[in-house]
């Protein structure tokens, strides 16, 4: 079973708005696309349509901010991220007011609108800010939990959308403990840290490995940051792999957070799929972006077999 996740981010924010009357909702003129106009529909005195305007956007969430509300700002996670990348930093995270950002449509999920509107690089850049919380949901099932958790969390939160209709992977009343990883698979001879649209992937590589006689742990990282290291060394425990998928540049992401975490571990081979610093670009549909840039479950399959492999020779 599938479900859209910009849906059940609109439907969460309606909830949400339900039960705080300071949750308010700022738009970039796409609404209809990222589903906050759900919120406008339900709440429309706390909706606020700022036009193609994100840098406004973001200035006037960390004022409504200092006011005691709770602002959750949207638009294509390429601008939501890019576009007000100053206002960010100066204005919402250096005061550290609770401002939450949606990243929508992100990854390669906008397939049709090629590299200008794909983010690659998004992740990086929230990580990479002091105070920020970055958050990449596996199924709209964690959407939800992670938007009423993103209401509390002291200081400001990015969490990254995608597109497309994903594979419900976890229960809907199961319950979203920001920085820790969920094991979604146990293995014993490598561990994949996956994602987003990479989790699926992961286990049904998974699947198709223990035919070869390789028990693979899948998990789902959906925390990047605060990443819990602790936890991250107790899963490794065991397993000489350790492969990292995320829908993303390999440079700053989940592959990043996951290196820092295990630096100074020794016996722990650690390998990557991602994209290998290019932009997006066009496509018919979304899977063929995914097979273009090698982010399925045959790369992450061909990786673990590879690494096991080499691991079992030396």
């Amino acid at each position: 079973m599938t479900k859209n996740l910009r849906q059940a981010y609109g439907e969460a924010l309606v909830e949400l708005g339900r039960d705080n009357p300071s949750i308010v909702v700022l738009e970039a003129d796409l609404g209809k696309s990222t589903m906050s106009i759900l919120f406008q529909n339900a709440y429309p005195e706390r909706y606020f349509e700022m036009g193609i305007a994100e840098q406004n956007m973001a200035s006037t969430a960390a004022g409504l901010a200092l006011t005691g509300k709770i602002p959750f700002i949207n638009s294509f996670a390429v601008f939501s991220t890019g576009r007000c990348y100053d206002q960010i930093r100066q204005t919402i995270s250096i005061a550290s007011l609770n401002v939450n950002i949606c990243g929508s449509s992100a990854g390669l999920s906008d397939f049709g609108d090629g590299s200008t509107h794909q983010s690659v690089e998004d992740v990086a850049l929230m990580r990479a800010i002091p105070h920020m919380t970055v958050l990449v949901p596996v199924d709209a099932n964690e959407t939800r939990q992670m938007v009423r958790a993103m209401a509390s969390i002291p200081g400001p939160s990015y969490i990254r959308i995608n597109r497309a209709d994903l594979p419900l992977l976890t229960d809907e009343g199961e319950e979203f403990r920001l920085g820790a990883p969920r094991v979604m698979r146990q293995g014993s001879d490598a561990v994949v840290f996956a994602n987003g649209v990479m989790v699926s992937k992961a286990l049904e590589a998974a699947d198709s490995l223990k035919y070869d006689g390789i028990s693979v742990k899948v998990v789902n990282v959906s925390t990047v940051k605060p990443l819990n290291r602790e936890a991250i060394i107790q899963l490794i425990q065991g397993c000489t792999v350790a492969v990292v998928a995320e829908e993303h540049s390999l440079i700053g992401g989940l592959g990043s957070a996951i290196s820092e975490a295990l630096a100074g571990m020794r016996n722990v081979a650690l390998g990557f799929v991602g994209i290998d610093d290019l932009f997006g670009t066009s496509a018919s549909n979304y899977e063929e972006l995914l097979v273009y840039y090698g982010l399925t479950a045959e790369a992450i399959k061909d990786r673990v077999h590879k690494m096991v492999n080499q691991e079992a020779k030396a």
